[in-house]
């Protein structure tokens, strides 16, 4: 790459001199000639060896003053080091100081052209010089062009670590670039030629054609031709490079970045782009943590209604699940271990629940609490609770784990609970607990489901699928429930040695440490 951007200026500053050299090698034979387009008027005149010496000096000038100029900076760019403020200042100048090493270059032409000329007159000099200028001053327009491209390289790394925050080398210093070579100098030449025939010190035109203004109108509009397509480029390269991100950052590809080698408004803007680009990643990185805290439906809830204590009533089922002995489960195995089998489940009853258009609305240690109907409205809440109950019921049986099921359904509260400045997105209502009370009276009954009667009773066809075993008054609630278990569950565990369906299906756990506190009479009418 560093030999690259070596023989690229070398190149670029070498070709525009030639060019722009026999331009105005030709304009000031012309117009010292009276326009005449001859051979013997134009190689054939007493300066034509002066003139063409001088260019050739004036280009070995440009390009070995210019590759003096680059090479600090290149020998810095293979070295590797870290740049500091200097130095990205220095690369930042590359075009300004290219720039400045051609004017010099074609005054030096100027001196040689005084130095080596045999018939030596002020008119000549005055002509030359002025040629010259004009050509030093076209000639550095698009070298500044050429070498902004040829320094990208070294401005991608010199700006890596500390992009351009301010405009240097604008777009606007670009096409004034455009203006001096297509305009300024080829119009500026037209007034020289005749304002020097008005004042006597250029020749009249003898013929039809005045050649000299025709080939810098020639000159002009090849000039300007040359430098459209480098700005053009110049300004298009950036731009298709922040077109191609843009369309990965449509596709999701947050890690899309462009290299910033430019210092004018295009730089300044590549560097806005990654800025935001790496903003839009961290949101979605944080946006897809807090969904994976939260639920992707409250995330989706929150970012559309913003910061505040936001809630409603709602009639919602509810789906309280809950690990049989988890503290003897810890206490008997590696912690590692043991959140691996809480992954494990939590992820059979996240799965199950999203399938059923519910909510996991929390993970509380061995238990979870899941919610049918917010936050996102669905037509049947408690025939959705019920049939991911059942479901859940199946899957779990994969795990070498006891649980209960607890599935209850009303009113409730679903919204923000908390403080102002850290609250949860939760569900508090009647239903969530009788679901947890039924949940505990699961644990240690022979069918781990239970369905209170409210949930049954809104479930429409899908109550069907339950069986009632009887009435029982749950803690901490002032009435009986009727409870509920899966047919096909009921029918698997019906047990013909008791004396009732109730006793059956919800006779106790006899183990140790859990006798007297799951221990349940067995008289169906006992409440």
């Amino acid at each position: 790459m560093a030999r690259w951007a070596t023989v690229g200026a070398a190149i670029a500053i070498g070709t525009t001199n030639c060019v722009v050299g026999v331009e105005t090698f030709l304009l000031v034979q012309l117009a010292f000639n009276g326009g005449q387009l001859t051979v013997d008027t134009t190689l054939g005149a007493p300066n034509f060896p002066s003139v063409v010496i001088a260019i050739v000096v004036g280009l070995i000038i440009n390009v070995a003053l210019g590759l003096a100029v680059f090479k600090p900076q290149l020998r810095w760019f293979v070295s590797g080091r870290p740049a500091d403020h200097a130095r990205r200042r220095a690369v930042q100048r590359i075009p300004i100081h290219q720039v400045m090493t051609t004017l010099v270059a074609w005054a030096v032409a100027v001196l040689s052209y005084v130095l080596t000329a045999n018939e030596l007159t002020a008119k000549t000099v005055v002509g030359v010089s002025v040629a010259f200028m004009l050509a030093g001053f076209s000639s550095s327009c698009i070298t500044y062009i050429f070498a902004e491209s040829a320094a990208r390289p070294l401005a991608v790394v010199a700006l890596q670590d500390n992009p351009a925050h301010h405009v240097m080398h604008g777009v606007r210093s670009r096409m004034i670039a455009v203006w001096a070579v297509s305009s300024a100098v080829p119009m500026l030449g037209l007034l020289i030629i005749n304002g020097g025939r008005w004042a006597g010190m250029l020749p009249p035109a003898p013929g039809p054609v005045d050649w000299a203004t025709v080939v810098l109108a020639l000159v002009g509009l090849a000039a300007g031709a040359r430098v459209v397509v480098l700005v053009g480029k110049a300004i298009a390269d950036p731009l298709t490079d922040l077109r191609r991100a843009v369309e990965r950052v449509d596709q999701g590809d947050y890690a899309a970045q462009v290299a910033v080698y430019d210092s004018s408004e295009l730089g300044v803007l590549q560097h806005g782009f990654n800025e935001m680009v790496a903003g839009l990643d961290e949101r979605e990185r944080m946006r897809e943590l807090f969904a994976r805290h939260v639920g992707d439906t409250v995330a989706e809830l929150a970012l559309e209604r913003g910061v505040g204590m936001h809630g409603t009533n709602a009639i919602v089922g509810v789906l309280f699940v809950d690990i049989v002995g988890s503290t003897t489960i810890a206490a008997q195995q590696d912690p590692r271990d043991t959140v691996k089998l809480l992954n494990s489940f939590f992820t059979i009853v996240a799965d199950v629940v999203d399938n059923h258009s519910g909510f996991v609305n929390k993970f509380e240690g061995d238990a979870a609490l899941a919610v049918f109907g917010v936050p996102v409205a669905i037509d049947e809440p408690a025939a959705a609770a019920l049939a991911a109950a059942r479901d859940l019921a199946l899957r779990l049986d994969e795990l070498p784990v006891r649980w209960g099921i607890g599935v209850s359904s009303g009113m409730a509260f679903a919204g923000n609970v908390g403080a102002e400045q850290r609250y949860e997105y939760t569900v508090i209502g009647d239903p969530v607990n009788e679901c947890a009370r039924l949940s505990e009276l699961a644990k240690g009954a022979a069918v781990p489901v239970l369905a209170g009667d409210a949930a049954v009773a809104a479930a429409g066809p899908e109550a069907e699928n339950w069986r009632s075993v009887g009435s029982r008054t749950l803690r901490g609630r002032p009435r009986p429930t009727e409870v509920f278990v899966p047919e096909e569950l009921a029918a698997a565990n019906s047990s013909p040695i008791v004396t009732g369906v109730l006793s059956g299906l919800l006779r106790p756990v006899r183990r140790a440490g859990l006798l007297g506190l799951m221990r349940l009479p067995l008289d169906l009418f006992g409440r």
